[in-house]
């Protein structure tokens, strides 16, 4: 399709997610984080079908001096809308909200979104990477002298919501089990042999109350997201999954400033989102939502609406986010077990879009008749619980 102007008025066009891909994940030592920003690129316009010359929008974060410009231009592009955000995990979701916002406004046709890191392999070679001291200077520095590291800061939240509503250690291994569970089925997953609540527990300790299970694994690896205007839909080649309605939200840095350690700020996102998509949570078929701590996906089904407050430890028992559970959640395997490479919130909305199309496999969720999932959310957290960035999609 050319790049002329389109026939639908531009304030008024609806958006879709129209090609997903993964580069190479798990564990890729011979590549650059720029060669699986360029695989991921090219995969996900092979999976839509479109050409390149209908990207106008570009969004990358993480990665090189000027981001995105500097990734752009590695990739032969030149675009007329870019966003370089950057609010931790949640970047993608906000971002990809950023993105549907100036498509539908006309101030771009297609925004890709690409992100790639060799996280893991980095670490094995000893090659410098970013530096994650977090606040020499700034609001942070009143903490970084305590040596109050990010997962104590996730490790301390935990701890209040236990204090405070009796969730208990078996209940937050049962979310690192089931992540396993999916990511058994799922052969793209770095780790895949199943695990239980008594292996998550007897883990070595890493910040307490969490064990090594507890925490997500590290990776390398890449994906891409193509956004577009409903114009361009009849022109490509997979189901479209529109953009239904997107809330994100900012809180907190500094722990002292956080009202409630047991609210994320997923309870503002996921309201706007759902809100803006005209549906309820348990409209919901599958979720899609940031895991870097077992903790991180229990308070986040509380906030966006799937249980209420308090009740996320017995929402988790029994199965219910499993594949073939009663809200499948992190199908793929999530960073607990199917990849983590520094930023994991692009992978959400690559793995809800595949669900939606029917084309996740053997871990694809079906419905007890037999039907494909119809609504997903995808959620992202950054940073200590300080951002959220929710997104609802639909086949509809």
């Amino acid at each position: 399709m050319s790049n002329a102007s389109p026939a639908i008025p531009r304030n008024r066009r609806k958006v879709a997610i129209v090609g997903v891909a993964l580069a190479d994940c798990g564990r890729v030592d011979e590549a650059t984080p720029y060669t699986l920003h360029a695989q991921a690129a090219r995969r996900a316009l092979a999976d839509c079908g479109l050409d390149r010359s209908v990207i106008d929008g570009f969004g990358s974060a993480g990665l090189g001096a000027l981001a995105p410009i500097e990734v752009a231009e590695y990739l032969g592009l030149r675009p007329t809308w870019v966003d370089s955000t950057a609010v931790g995990g949640s970047t993608w979701e906000v971002m990809a909200t950023h993105a549907s916002d100036a498509i539908a406004a006309g101030h771009a046709n297609a925004v890709l979104l690409v992100y790639g890191s060799t996280a893991r392999a980095d670490l094995k070679a000893r090659r410098r990477t970013a530096n994650l001291s977090f606040g020499a200077r700034g609001p942070l520095q009143f903490e970084v002298p305590y040596g109050h590291t990010l997962i104590a800061k996730y490790a301390m939240a935990a701890r209040r919501h236990m204090h405070e509503y009796g969730t208990t250690l078996e209940q937050l291994a049962e979310v690192a089990v089931q992540a396993r569970a999916n990511a058994s089925r799922n052969s793209d997953a770095m780790y895949r042999t199943p695990i239980t609540v008594d292996e998550v527990l007897s883990g070595p300790v890493i910040a307490d109350p969490f064990t090594k299970l507890h925490c997500c694994i590290r990776s390398d690896g890449g994906c891409a997201v193509l956004l577009a205007a409903e114009e361009y839909v009849p022109d490509t080649a997979r189901t479209p999954v529109w953009i239904l309605g997107t809330g994100e939200c900012a809180s907190h840095t500094t722990m002292s400033e956080w009202d409630d350690f047991t609210v994320s700020p997923a309870a503002v996102s996921g309201r706007l989102a759902f809100g803006r998509a005209g549906i309820r949570p348990s409209e919901v078929d599958v979720a899609q939502i940031y895991d870097a701590f077992t903790y991180m996906t229990l308070v986040t089904l509380e906030d966006l609406g799937f249980c209420g407050k308090g009740e996320g430890g017995a929402f988790v028992a029994k199965g219910r986010l499993q594949t073939d559970g009663e809200l499948p959640v992190n199908t793929d395997g999530g960073g607990l077990s199917a990849c983590h490479p520094g930023m994991r919130g692009l992978f959400l909305l690559v793995e809800a879009v595949r669900q939606l199309r029917g084309e996740a496999g053997a871990h694809q969720v079906r419905k007890g008749d037999g039907r494909l999932p119809r609504l997903a959310v995808a959620s992202g957290t950054g940073g200590w619980f300080c951002s959220s960035g929710t997104i609802v999609l639909g086949r509809d």
